[in-house]
C-alpha cells in the first residue's frame, strides 16, 4: 500500500492506494467522526462492492443510499435523495458520509456533506480510474445545471481517500479510457517526464497491468495533491488542472449530460487546447501531434462533435467558472509539462481552433 498526504494544515488528509483496501477496516475507522455512517453509491457499483463496505463499517450502523447511475442524475433534485436519508435517519453533524463510486457519486456526496447542517465529514472511496486520479482528491464538490456543468458546488475536503485499485477490474474499457484522459492531463500541465512515461507505457495501462496502473494513479495523485496544497480554492494555479475542461464542459453541456463521458470530453478539449496553443505560437507542431497521438492511442476522441459547431461552442464556453469580468480564462500549453492560464486569447483564434478541431462524432 502507498500512502500520500494532501498537505492542508489542520485539514490535511491521507490518500491510500493499493489492491484490496476496500476491505481494510483499519483504514476507515480512524477517519469516521462519530458513531454512524451513511454510504452513497449507485446502481452499478452497489451490486459489486456495497456489501463489502457495509461489512467493513458494520460497527458504525451504516445506512445506504443507492443513486441512479449517470451524469444526467448529478442534479440538485437528485442530491435530495441523500438529504432525505440523512433527515429520515436523524443523522447529526458527526455522521460521516462515504462516497462509493465514480466522480458523480463523489461530487454529489461531497456536496451533500458540505451543505448538510452546514458541513459534515465524508470519505472518498473512488471506484473508477477518473475518480481515483482526479475527482476524489482536492475537495471540489457539486452538481450540474442545465446551463453549465459543476456550476453549483462547494470546496469541502474529505477525511481520507481510499483507492482500491482492484475495483478497476470491473471497470468497462470505455470508462478506463475516460480516466486516462485525466492521467494524460497531469503529464501535460506539470510533468513532462510522466508524459514520456505514458507514451512508453500506454499499452500496459490499456491492458490493466497492475504495476503500471498503480504507478499512474500514484503519479497523478502526487501531482494533484501538490497543486491543491498550493492553491486549495483555485485562486490561481489550481486552475491549471482545468486543461481541456472549458472545451470539455461545453461539449458535455451541449451534447446533454451523459452523452459523452467527462474524460472523453476533456480528451477532445485537451487536443483543442494544444491546437490553440500552437496558433498562439507557444507549442510546437510536433508536440501538438504528440498530444493528439497519445489521446488517440488511449481510445479517446480527438475532435469536438460536429453537432455543436463553432458558434454554439463559443456560447457554451462563455458559461464557465473560469470566466472572470467577462473574459474567458483558458489553460494552454507553453510546452509539454508547462501549462499557463491566459485571459488574453483572441476570439478569432479560439474560433479557428474550434473549426479545425470540429467534425467529431
Amino acid at each position: 500500500m502507498k500512502k500520500l498526504v494532501v498537505d492542508l494544515g489542520d485539514r490535511s488528509y491521507p490518500i491510500y492506494i493499493g489492491a484490496g483496501l476496500l476491505r481494510r477496516a483499519d483504514l476507515f475507522s480512524g477517519h469516521v467522526a462519530g458513531r454512524r455512517v451513511l454510504i452513497v453509491t449507485n446502481t452499478t457499483v452497489a451490486p459489486l462492492y456495497l456489501d463489502a463496505l457495509v461489512s467493513v463499517l458494520d460497527r458504525f450502523a451504516p445506512v445506504t443510499v443507492v443513486m441512479p447511475d449517470g451524469e444526467q442524475y448529478k442534479t440538485l433534485g437528485d442530491v435530495n435523495r441523500i438529504f432525505d436519508a440523512l433527515l429520515e435517519q436523524r443523522c447529526d453533524r458527526r455522521t460521516t458520509l462515504v462516497a462509493l463510486g465514480g466522480g458523480v457519486v463523489g461530487d454529489m456526496t461531497g456536496f451533500a456533506a458540505a451543505t448538510y447542517q452546514r458541513g459534515v465529514p465524508f470519505i472518498q472511496v473512488p471506484t473508477t480510474l477518473l475518480a481515483q486520479v482526479d475527482s476524489s482528491v482536492g475537495g471540489k464538490t457539486g452538481v450540474n445545471h442545465p446551463l453549465g456543468k459543476n456550476m453549483i458546488g462547494a470546496f469541502h475536503q474529505p477525511r481520507c481517500v481510499v483507492i482500491d485499485t482492484a475495483t478497476l477490474d470491473t471497470l468497462p474499457d470505455k470508462e478506463l479510457a475516460a480516466g486516462l484522459a485525466e492521467v494524460i492531463k497531469y503529464g501535460l500541465i506539470r510533468d513532462s517526464e510522466f508524459f514520456r512515461w505514458l507514451e512508453a507505457n500506454l499499452d500496459r495501462l490499456l491492458a490493466r497491468d497492475p504495476e503500471a496502473v498503480a504507478y499512474a494513479i500514484e503519479c497523478s495523485c502526487v501531482d494533484k495533491a501538490a497543486v491543491v496544497a498550493a492553491d486549495e480554492t483555485e485562486r490561481g494555479q489550481r486552475a491549471l488542472l482545468n486543461l481541456g475542461h472549458t472545451f470539455g464542459h461545453a461539449i458535455e453541456t451541449g451534447m446533454g449530460y451523459g452523452s459523452w463521458l467527462h474524460g472523453e470530453a476533456v480528451a477532445a478539449g485537451m487536443v483543442a487546447a494544444a491546437d490553440l496553443s500552437h496558433r498562439l505560437g507557444w507549442l510546437g507542431e510536433r508536440d501538438v501531434e504528440r498530444v493528439r497521438a497519445l489521446v488517440a492511442r488511449a481510445r479517446l476522441p480527438t475532435r469536438i462533435p460536429a453537432a455543436l459547431g463553432v458558434d454554439r461552442m463559443l456560447e457554451l464556453m462563455s458559461v464557465d467558472k473560469k470566466v472572470e469580468d467577462g473574459r474567458l480564462r483558458l489553460v494552454l500549453l507553453k510546452a509539454v509539462g508547462d501549462a499557463v492560464i491566459s485571459a488574453d486569447v483572441p476570439l478569432a483564434a479560439i474560433a479557428e481552433t474550434l473549426d479545425r478541431c470540429g467534425g467529431g462524432m
